[in-house]
């Protein structure tokens, strides 16, 4: 199993001193994040010219905040920056962040997500861009443009992510996608996700072998009962924001996500608090349970035997949020973590 993290632009001096003592550390990969902060393509150029080995990957870069040729033109610079360690995440994001702060239609995800892989991977090919679809067509149809294609040298090896969560988007990761960048995980309702990744899969002709399966958890270490009680009462409210908070009052991948891993009552009865303002109330309906089925808290032995489980389930790639207050806490974090995979 390789490890990895996900990083956001905090200050750059930071960032950039966290993300190289975690290649020396020995980590894997660093995928950047941008949601409705910072944007990932400046933070990973930036990284790219502070780093050796480690790779690279935009987690995710959401539809709708850029046409897909300029999103194949991020990925190949980044490509080159780099030397080849660079990794294209994608993600439908949520009406929320693609309509509310970007103001582009949030209509059709799937074919949405779909065209622009194939538009992205005529661009990785060095193909002119001739593509008419039902959510892109390009050159824009009744205008003056002719398919071009880009001057950059043609790179069709770089890998592409899917961030999904929903049945259908996980279909279309699992026929069309290099990778599964996944979140909200319960490894004990992993089929969950992986039953409809390997319907895609089949779709295409493929088998569990041809996808990598990133999945990302915080992981903190607890030295006796009373701090991991502690510890995971401290991480309800942000569980609860997932189930109520991420997205519309309708439209919420996380919360169906853990409905669908078991979790529905709980989800539903943390929704409808958050939605009605009461975010104590809402955090106080998590169980324990379940914030030790989504996370990797707990002592080392605890946090080893769930690695495992995870490995079981057929995570080929943890992604490690470490905990910590300080830069050099969740370094050491960080660093047992990734021992404990290595033991694995």
């Amino acid at each position: 199993m390789r490890t990895a993290t996900t990083v956001e632009a905090a200050s750059a001096p930071e960032l950039a001193t966290f993300v190289v003592e975690a290649e020396h550390l020995g980590l894997d990969e660093c995928w950047v994040a941008e949601a409705w902060g910072s944007d990932a393509v400046s933070v990973l150029g930036y990284l790219a010219a502070r780093t050796e080995r480690i790779r690279l990957g935009s987690g995710v870069i959401q539809l709708g905040t850029r046409s897909p040729v300029a999103i194949a033109q991020a990925a190949l610079t980044l490509a080159e920056l780099s030397g080849g360690r660079f990794s294209l995440g994608l993600g439908a994001s949520g009406p929320q962040v693609v309509e509310g702060l970007h103001g582009a239609p949030f209509a059709r995800p799937l074919t949405r997500m779909r065209e622009t892989i194939a538009v992205v991977r005529q661009v990785f090919a060095g193909e002119k861009v001739d593509f008419s679809g039902r959510t892109i067509a390009i050159p824009r149809p009744g205008g003056e443009g002719r398919p071009m294609r880009l001057s950059m040298r043609a790179n069709p090896d770089i890998p592409i992510y899917v961030a999904s969560l929903s049945p259908r988007m996980l279909e279309l990761t699992g026929e069309v996608a290099d990778g599964w960048l996944g979140t909200s995980f319960v490894p004990e309702g992993a089929s969950a996700y992986l039953d409809h990744l390997d319907v895609g899969l089949a779709a295409a002709g493929r088998e569990r072998k041809d996808l990598t399966v990133c999945q990302g958890a915080e992981v903190a270490f607890a030295e006796d009962t009373d701090e991991l009680v502690g510890m995971v009462a401290a991480r309800k409210k942000g569980l609860a924001f997932s189930l109520g908070g991420m997205g519309t009052a309708t439209t919420n991948f996380y919360h169906d996500a853990y409905a669908r891993q078991g979790f529905a009552e709980v989800a539903e009865a943390v929704r409808e608090r958050w939605q009605a303002g009461d975010r104590d109330g809402a955090a106080d309906l998590v169980p324990d349970a379940m914030v030790l089925a989504t996370t990797l808290i707990g002592t080392e032995d605890a946090v080893r035997d769930r690695l495992r489980v995870w490995s079981d389930a057929g995570v080929d790639t943890v992604r490690l949020y470490p905990a910590g207050d300080t830069l050099d806490a969740r370094l050491t974090t960080l660093g047992r973590a990734i021992d404990l995979v290595r033991a694995l």
